[in-house]
C-alpha cells in the first residue's frame, strides 16, 4: 500500500504538474460541455489533457455525475493485440478512466483521491466498443480512507468482457 502522504506541497526540489480538479470543477465542465454539439467529445479531449496516458486509448465519456460514470473507446488498431482483440492494459486504462472520473466527480470539495491499486479480470476477447462503467460511493467528508470501485467493461453486445477493482486513497487537499 502507499503511505506517502496526502500532501499539495511538493518536496523541496521538484516541480508539480497542476493541481488535480475538484469535483465540483469537473462536473462544472461537464455539464457545460455535455448539452453542445460535439461537448462530450470536447470534454472527452480534456479529460486527455489532465491525464495524457488516458488520452492514448480515445476515451469517450458517455455519461458523468456525482458517483457514477460511463467512459467508452473504439476498436481500433492502436489498442489491439496480436490476437485481433483489444488489449488487456486498454482495457485496464479503461477501467481506471472510469473508476476515476467516478471518484472524482463525488468528492467534496475539501477532498482530493489517488488510486493506489487496481486488479482486473478478463472474461471474454474483447471487441467493437467497449464501454466502463463505475459508481462511488459519495464521500462525505474528507477523512483519510481507501474507499473500492467496481467498474465493469462491456462490449456492444451487452457481454461483460472485463470486471475491474480500483483502489481509491481519498484524504484532505
Amino acid at each position: 500500500m502507499n503511505t506517502a502522504p496526502l500532501s499539495s506541497t511538493p518536496a523541496a526540489g521538484t516541480t508539480s504538474g497542476p493541481a488535480a480538479p475538484r469535483a465540483s470543477d469537473i462536473l462544472a465542465t461537464w455539464h457545460r460541455m455535455s448539452r453542445w454539439p460535439g461537448g462530450r467529445l470536447l470534454f472527452s479531449w480534456y479529460l486527455g489533457r489532465m491525464a495524457p496516458y488516458t488520452a492514448t486509448i480515445g476515451p469517450r465519456v458517455e455519461e458523468l455525475r456525482p458517483g457514477y460514470a460511463r467512459v467508452s473507446m473504439r476498436d481500433r488498431h492502436r489498442v489491439r493485440n496480436p490476437f485481433r482483440s483489444v488489449h488487456a492494459i486498454a482495457m485496464m486504462n479503461l477501467a481506471e478512466a472510469a473508476s476515476g472520473l467516478a471518484m472524482l466527480s463525488a468528492l467534496p470539495p475539501e477532498a482530493r483521491a489517488i488510486i493506489v491499486g487496481l486488479s482486473i479480470e478478463y472474461e471474454k476477447k474483447a471487441r467493437g466498443r467497449l464501454t466502463a462503467e463505475a459508481k462511488a460511493e459519495v464521500p462525505e467528508t474528507n477523512e483519510k480512507m481507501e474507499y473500492i470501485l467496481d467498474a465493469t467493461i462491456r462490449d456492444p453486445e451487452g457481454d461483460v468482457v472485463a470486471r475491474a477493482k480500483a483502489r481509491w486513497l481519498v484524504g484532505p487537499r
